[in-house]
């Protein structure tokens, strides 16, 4: 019960410790790869991350998992609420992680242009089971990018993720609900 109320917590504030968030991913319960099929609507969860913040100020929408084979990792919104899916670029990710500047909100036009320049069809990574800090857990392996992502349950619609990044020392944490 503690820790379901601690989630609660954690997610209407959004915002936490990496300690903390840890505590609490490793609380959460594993979940399979059917599980995790469908569109996902994504937010960050703060824990003085370089990236957080960025999801946000760049209309990041979420996830979408077809099958185990087939994922598209990033979704964005247009200024029209379109979602669109977009290919992840290491190139940007270098930035993102050296450049805080990027999560201004006057760049918000800007970051919406450089994704709108990376809009795919194709899938970009694929699901798998893994072990991640002591359980097997359903993880999104992106195709070109040393990052994987893993999943926990926080109920029915909901999921704690947690991003390992190879060049970051510190994980990155968010949260998807199931889209309707």
């Amino acid at each position: 019960m503690e820790t379901i109320e601690s989630c609660q917590s954690i997610l209407k504030t959004g915002k936490t410790t990496t300690e903390r968030a840890l505590q609490l991913f490793d609380a959460l319960e594993a979940v399979n790869l059917d599980f995790m099929l469908g569109r996902w609507q994504g937010s960050g969860l703060h824990t003085d991350h370089p990236m957080d913040g960025l999801l946000e100020a760049s209309n990041w929408y979420g996830k979408e998992f077809v099958d185990p084979e087939n994922v598209h990792p990033l979704l964005f919104s247009d200024s029209e609420k379109n979602i669109f899916k977009v290919a992840p670029n290491s190139m940007a990710m270098d930035w993102v992680m050296k450049l805080p500047i990027l999560k201004n909100e006057s760049l918000k036009p800007l970051l919406m242009l450089t994704n709108s320049l990376l809009k795919t069809e194709t899938s970009q990574a694929r699901l798998r089971m893994m072990e991640y800090r002591g359980k097997v857990s359903a993880t999104m392996i992106y195709d070109y990018l040393p990052i994987n992502d893993s999943f926990r349950k926080v109920d029915d619609n909901t999921v704690l993720g947690i991003m390992d990044f190879k060049n970051s020392s510190q994980p990155f944490f968010f949260v998807l609900k199931r889209s309707s």
